[in-house]
């Protein structure tokens, strides 16, 4: 998810998503991808009443994660809850005082920040992380200008240098669902989920590649239940949505400035990175886009997720790249 300051992403992503809308309807139409080597390695399928504290650290902090959220990430039952099945992450307005920052980040003395509306994120951080393999999630997206669901991926260490010279892998991200939109297809609003890469020079010398792409029906993925994914295998990522591939990345259109990295084409997406799921409320990049702003009738909302399932190549895992035919 984009986390880094985002003052001259806004530029950047113009002509990348451009691009990205062209391609859109022909991507979607690629045919589904043989799993059948995948070994499941990793899940949850959410089926207790309490979140599982030996796979998921929720996080606590308000600072917005540099774009300007409006939300205090809490690890309470009021944001984070499994209920018949399903992890329901809440976005709530009410006024709450946190932590600015997650520890990893934070200042010591950590200040205290309040903010006008709560949610949750959760983190697989410090617990689970993998190098390669097949990463996907069943979910509905919650839908209204301003809200901002997303499951991603950061590097379990730092080993290229702080954000994004160590990447950032960005499966699914949903902004302002069912919003009014220009460049959609279809007469249903914005009705795109997006995938990401981040990588390159440190801020504000960062860049990405994204793709934007529509159901093939064009309805909102807020209406169902979706299943979202990764595949990544040395020195190439793609993104399906479905099973369908909708968004590949090969090594010569990454790279980090991190001189650690020099002579490795394949950094930084070659070192391990943990899952996150989170519900991010408003942001620079929600209320600079479609109807602009954080719409009143968006809170209540939240992001349901069925499970998340880790896989690796069973007959390749140092490279995976014996999955991804």
């Amino acid at each position: 998810m984009r986390r880094g300051t985002w003052v001259s992403l806004l530029a950047a992503s113009v002509g990348v998503a451009g691009c990205a809308e062209e391609a859109a309807s022909e991507a979607i139409v690629v045919a589904p991808v043989d799993a059948q080597s995948w070994e499941l390695v990793w899940s949850d399928e959410f089926d207790g009443t309490e979140l599982d504290g030996t796979k998921w650290a929720p996080e606590e902090s308000c600072w917005g994660g540099g774009n300007n959220e409006r939300q205090c990430y809490t690890d309470r039952p009021e944001n984070i809850v499994l209920e018949d099945g399903f992890l329901h992450l809440k976005a709530r307005k009410e006024t709450f005082t946190g932590p600015d920052r997650p520890p990893e980040i934070a200042e010591d003395p950590n200040p205290q920040v309040t903010q006008e509306y709560t949610s949750g994120k959760i983190r697989t951080r410090g617990l689970h992380s993998w190098k390669y393999g097949r990463i996907e999630v069943r979910a509905k997206v919650s839908a209204g200008q301003g809200m901002w669901p997303a499951v991603w991926m950061m590097p379990e260490e730092a080993h290229y240098g702080s954000w994004p010279l160590s990447g950032e892998i960005d499966i699914l991200e949903a902004v302002n669902i069912g919003a009014a939109c220009d460049e959609c297809e279809g007469d249903v609003g914005e009705n795109r989920t997006v995938s990401a890469l981040h990588f390159g020079e440190a801020w504000p010398k960062n860049s990405h590649v994204d793709q934007k792409s529509p159901l093939p029906d064009l309805a909102l993925p807020s209406d169902e239940f979706h299943t979202y994914a990764v595949e990544w295998g040395e020195g190439l990522i793609r993104f399906l949505v479905d099973d369908r591939v909708h968004f590949t990345v090969p090594k010569e259109e990454w790279f980090t400035g991190s001189p650690d990295a020099e002579g490795n084409p394949n950094a930084p997406f070659d070192r391990p990175f943990y899952v996150m799921a989170n519900l991010a409320v408003g942001g620079k990049w929600p209320e600079e886009s479609n109807e602009k702003g954080l719409a009143d009738s968006s809170i209540p909302n939240q992001f349901t997720i069925d499970w998340i399932r880790v896989y690796q190549c069973h007959d390749d895992r140092e490279t995976g790249l014996a999955c991804m035919k």
